[in-house]
């Protein structure tokens, strides 16, 4: 049986820890800081309800990365994108020839940016770069060790970088979840980043409901106004896709293309309708992830692949510069940059040609 590290406790990590613990696998949960999954760590393990129920025995929960990593046939990278590059720095010492990393999810160029680090350190040995486009699960944290499985997607979409090592790591994914799909290039799972198009987009329609405290669905109470928008920004991400010579599915068409049987017959109807996106609150604040993650690592990723490809890309634009007079923050030092991926100066046909 494989052993399979988790980096990352929050919903995510604690959802695929538990649930792959459920079904037998040897699972270490590494967790940046014990202190706050004091209740964790009692529990032993992770208790799932809702459209996975049963609880998962954790074999070690830690926050030593030198544990998490040593024995591992997998690492699950399940944190926030913007952590990715520190996890990495963080794991090298540790990794092992033909160890496999998955990114779950990279987000926007989340392999790109995890091979540059390990290139730049000189790291001579075999690591298998996975880059998912989605988290596998809808879900919630009720409370460290005990998560809420609002739906599990059907179908995600993961790949290589480069693209070469894909069938080399296909068995083992397709062991870990059903719902893996290959595609042969890491450009398709960094351009399929919907979070990216749908987060920033709706909490910026709803700032002023989100300063003064409201409490609304965030998915559920959308309006049909707000939704064209998403549309159209979602052809900017499709017109990138495009000029790369990619053919990407449409945000409605993915709804459909992860979660099976939703019904509706336009987006609006689609967005409602999705169960997975039953009773999903509003962030507390504009200062979520869901702009301090989706813009740094998807938004600004996203314009400058559009920029080698000469677009101009409005809606993408106004959605960045927005965000940052909103949060009066600069995101582009940080961000995922063509530097920073490793593609400064090449053309469309020089990236393709590396991927």
């Amino acid at each position: 049986m494989l052993k399979v590290t988790i980096i990352g406790a929050g919903n995510g990590g604690q959802a695929i820890a538990g649930h792959l613990a459920i079904r037998g696998y040897d699972v270490v949960l590494y967790c940046r800081n014990l202190n706050k999954n004091k209740i964790l760590i009692e529990k032993g393990g992770v208790r799932l309800n809702g459209e996975i129920d049963g609880f998962g025995k954790i074999r070690t929960i830690t926050d030593d990365m030198s544990v998490a990593v040593k024995d591992a046939d997998v690492i699950m990278i399940v944190t926030t994108a913007d952590a990715h590059g520190q996890i990495g720095m963080q794991m090298l010492p540790y990794l092992k020839d033909d160890q496999i990393v998955v990114l779950n999810p990279g987000r926007t160029g989340g392999a790109f940016e995890l091979r540059k680090i390990f290139e730049q350190s000189n790291i001579r040995k075999n690591i298998y770069i996975v880059e998912a486009q989605s988290l596998l699960y809808a879900c919630r944290l009720i409370e460290p060790g005990a998560v809420q499985i609002l739906g599990v997607k059907d179908r995600v979409y993961y790949s290589t970088y480069p693209a070469s090592d894909c069938c080399k790591v296909g068995s083992i994914l397709n062991e870990l979840s059903s719902s893996f799909i290959p595609v042969n290039n890491a450009l398709i799972t960094s351009l399929e980043n919907i979070g990216a198009i749908f987060h920033p987009t709706i909490v910026l329609f709803n700032a002023c409901r989100i300063e003064r405290g409201e409490k609304f669905y965030f998915y559920n109470d959308i309006t049909s106004h707000v939704c064209s928008v998403l549309q159209k920004v979602d052809n900017e991400r499709i017109q990138i896709g495009a000029a790369f010579g990619l053919k990407l599915i449409s945000a409605e068409e993915w709804i459909t293309f992860a979660y099976e049987g939703i019904e509706g017959n336009n987006f609006y109807s689609k967005m409602k309708n999705n169960p997975a996106y039953y009773k999903i609150l509003s962030p507390s604040t504009i200062n979520s992830r869901l702009l301090t993650e989706d813009i740094p690592t998807g938004i600004l990723p996203m314009i400058e692949f559009g920029k080698v490809a000469g677009l101009s890309l409005p809606l993408m634009n106004s959605i960045y510069n927005l965000s940052s007079a909103l949060l009066n923050k600069e995101f582009y030092s940080n961000g995922r940059t063509l530097k920073k991926l490793g593609f400064d100066n090449m053309t469309v046909s020089q990236i393709l040609q590396k991927l």
